[in-house]
């Protein structure tokens, strides 16, 4: 039709057939082939536009509303067809996707802090709340450092082959984190208020209350005018923030090298309440630590003078300490990595 004069019965009639042929379009793809012939630049409608000037000036505004109408149906006609065809596509898609609601669900697992971690977690979080930091070391040390400088002399059973495992070169595989205090206070002068945790080492057979490697958390508190008194108090803090308000303390005297004097530090059964059960052995008390005041002898090893400084030391196996809150009975438990046992924390 390009550059031919047109008339108004011309674009009506052409109007119903391109409505038909809009609604009879099979596909997407025909009904984009329909909107260049028509709407596009080069189409027939943007033809009929350019040909106005052929008709009379009576005509053209006549046939410029026409014309516009022509375009407006033809492009209402093909956005019906073409939501019309995408809603199709939807439910078809929809139909192929869907999921069958009646089938069992598949469940996710959440993994869990391990009880050692937790148990670890909450000791931290008291002391720290007490003013302590923390502090870190090797797990591989030298023999000064685990036994020397802490008042264990060459002779002592404690340095046995049967109870340190000896790496060559007069190196081992840290028994305890006490060599941390020794390395903080060679390198810092009081006061001192910090716990060490990690991992240590002995060559214990496994039983259901030994592992050859367990977890500790060890406390310093170095200062001028610190007694027993003290100790006492944030032991028994420690334990009623970790157990339960109503639950009490008992030292009893023993022995370490490192601390003079010394306790080990029970409290009362937290299942029985201290009436006396299988747990705790009919005596209504369980150990957790060792304690004690620093031996005069350690304080000479790192040059704090004894004379003026006091402090108190304790240690507290992890585990030990995570099966009485957790009631659990074999330490291997928590090594075996059997999903049933960690699935309970």
């Amino acid at each position: 039709m390009s550059g031919n004069a047109f008339s108004l019965k011309d674009i009506g009639d052409i109007q119903n057939d391109v409505l038909d042929e809009i609604s009879q379009a099979g596909s997407l793809q025909v009904l984009e082939e329909l909107r260049v012939r028509w709407l596009g630049r080069k189409g027939i409608v943007q033809d009929y536009l350019k040909n106005l000037g052929t008709l009379s000036k009576e005509e053209r505004p006549v046939a410029g509303k026409v014309i516009n109408e022509l375009k407006d149906a033809v492009k209402t006609a093909l956005e019906v067809s073409a939501n019309g065809f995408q809603a199709s596509e939807t439910i078809r898609r929809l139909n192929d996707e869907k999921i069958d609601i009646t089938l069992p669900g598949v469940r996710r697992n959440f993994g869990r802090i391990h009880p050692i971690t937790k148990a670890m977690a909450s000791i931290l979080e008291i002391f720290i709340e007490l003013g302590f930091s923390v502090k870190e070391g090797p797990e591989i040390e030298t023999e000064y450092y685990n036994f020397e400088a802490l008042n264990i002399p060459e002779n002592h059973p404690a340095r046995d082959m049967q109870d340190t495992f000896y790496v060559n070169g007069g190196w081992v595989l840290r028994t305890h984190t006490s060599p941390i205090q020794i390395r903080v206070m060679e390198n810092n002068p009081p006061p001192l208020r910090f716990i060490a945790p990690g991992k240590a080492f002995r060559s214990d057979p496994p039983d259901a209350s030994h592992t050859p490697m367990f977890h500790q958390v060890e406390g310093l508190f170095v200062d001028e005018g610190v007694h027993f008194g003290h100790l006492k108090y944030i032991l028994d803090v420690f334990a009623k923030k970790m157990f339960g308000e109503k639950v009490r303390l008992r030292f009893r005297p023993s022995f370490f090298p490192f601390t003079e004097p010394s306790a080990e530090v029970d409290i009362s059964c937290i299942i029985c309440k201290g009436k006396g059960c299988r747990v705790c052995s009919r005596t209504g008390w369980l150990e957790i630590l060792g304690a004690g005041m620093v031996d005069p002898e350690v304080f000479k090893a790192v040059d704090i003078d004894s004379e003026r400084y006091t402090g108190f030391a304790f240690g507290m196996g992890i585990e030990r300490i995570a099966m009485l809150k957790y009631g659990i009975n074999d330490i291997r438990l928590f090594f075996e990595n059997d999903k049933r046992f960690l699935d309970q924390f």
